[in-house]
C-alpha cells in the first residue's frame, strides 16, 4: 500500500523549452555543432532506447543487471542504508533490484527519484510506493541545479546508473560528482555505473547496431527540433555515424548531412548552414578503466568502498563513501 507520494516539480514545460532553445541555439551555431544528449528522449526516443537495450549488440543495461543480480544484497550491506536516491531514475527497472534487497533485508524507509521527465517519473513513484508500502519523494529536476531540492532524510544511498555519468566531459563528470558529494554530506554512499574500455568491434557495434535502431534513435533528435521549435530539418538526409576516440577514451554519436543544406528553425529566427558531410555531434559516451573510475571519484573526494564487475568485465558498479 503507497504510504505517502509527493512530487516537486522544479522543471516544468516552460523551463524545458527554454532550455532547448538556448541548447539549440548554442549547439547549432557553434563552429562545431553539437546538440546534448538530454533532448533525445522525447516519447518515442524513450521507447527507441528501450529497443536499444534489448539489442544483441548492446552489452550496457544487461551487464549492468547481471552485477545487480548477483550483487544486490553486497551493495546494501555495504552501504547500510534506509533511503534509496535515484538519480536520472527513469523507469527505475534496475534500481528495484536494489529495493528489494533493502525491503527484504528491513532496512528501506524512504524512495527519492530525482528525474527530468514528469511523464516517466510519476507513473514510476506511484508503482514503487505500492510495491513497497513507504514514503516516495519524486523530484522533477535538472541535476545541474536542483539537487537541493533532494532531503536530507536517513541513511542514504545514491545510485547513478547507466553509465549516464559517461555522457559527461572530465571537468563535467568532476563538477557533479562534487555536487553528489557536497548534497549527500558525510552520511551517504554513492553507487556508480560506469561502462569499461573494450576492443573498439565491440564498442562501434554498441552504438551502430545491424538493425538501424540506433541510428532511427540518433536521427529521432532533429524530430524534436523540428516539432518543438519549428525547425525544418530532414532526417532521413543524415547518416548516423559512431567513432571511437581512443585518445579520450570515448564513443562520439554524430549526424553526417548527406548533402549542403540550409535548415531554418521558425520559432527562433535561426538558419542552420551545412555543407555536405559536415557533422552534427549528439552524444559522447565515455568508456573507463577500473583505476580511472577510482581516481575521478577520489578526485571529487569520495572514497571508493567496493566494486563489481560482470563475468565479462564489461561494466563496473562501484561504491563510494564520504569520508567523515
Amino acid at each position: 500500500m503507497l504510504r505517502q507520494l509527493s512530487l516537486e516539480v522544479l522543471v516544468g514545460p516552460a523551463e524545458r523549452r527554454r532550455a532547448l532553445r538556448r541548447d539549440i541555439e548554442r549547439g547549432l551555431s557553434a563552429p562545431s555543432k553539437h546538440i546534448p544528449p538530454v533532448w533525445f528522449y522525447d516519447e518515442a526516443g524513450s521507447l527507441l532506447f528501450e529497443e536499444i537495450t534489448r539489442l544483441p549488440e548492446y552489452y550496457p543495461t544487461r551487464a549492468e543487471r547481471a552485477i545487480l543480480d548477483r550483487h544486490a544484497f553486497e551493495v546494501v550491506e555495504a552501504a547500510a542504508a534506509d533511503t534509496l536516491v535515484e538519480i536520472g531514475s527513469g523507469t527505475s527497472e534496475k534500481t528495484r533490484l536494489l529495493l528489494d534487497a533493502m525491503a527484504t533485508a528491513g532496512s528501506l524507509e524512504r524512495i527519492v527519484l530525482f528525474d527530468i521527465s514528469r511523464d516517466v517519473l510519476l507513473p514510476a513513484a506511484e508503482e514503487l510506493g505500492r510495491t513497497y508500502g513507504v514514503d516516495v519523494h519524486a523530484i522533477v529536476g535538472d541535476f545541474w541545479h536542483d539537487l537541493g531540492a533532494i532531503p536530507p532524510q536517513g541513511r542514504q544511498l545514491w545510485a547513478f546508473l547507466g553509465g549516464t555519468i559517461g555522457n559527461l566531459r572530465p571537468q563535467e563528470r568532476r563538477r557533479l560528482l562534487e555536487r553528489f558529494r557536497q548534497q549527500m554530506g558525510g552520511a551517504g554512499h554513492l553507487l556508480l555505473g560506469t561502462d569499461l574500455v573494450k576492443e573498439s568491434r565491440r564498442l562501434l557495434a554498441a552504438y551502430d547496431d545491424s538493425a538501424g535502431v540506433t541510428a532511427a534513435f540518433n536521427r529521432n533528435v532533429l524530430n524534436v527540433v523540428n516539432r518543438e521549435l519549428g525547425g525544418g530539418f530532414e532526417p532521413e538526409s543524415f547518416d548516423h555515424r559512431a567513432v571511437w576516440d581512443p585518445r579520450q577514451s570515448w564513443i562520439e554519436m554524430r549526424l553526417r548531412a548527406r548533402k549542403a543544406q540550409q535548415v531554418a528553425i521558425e520559432e527562433m529566427a535561426l538558419v542552420v548552414e551545412l555543407a555536405e558531410g559536415e557533422e552534427i555531434l549528439t552524444e559522447i559516451s565515455a568508456k573507463f578503466t577500473p583505476d580511472s573510475v577510482r581516481e575521478e571519484l577520489q578526485g571529487a573526494g569520495f572514497s571508493p568502498a567496493a566494486l563489481w564487475r560482470d563475468d565479462a568485465g564489461d561494466f563496473q558498479l562501484t561504491l563510494a563513501s564520504v569520508p567523515t
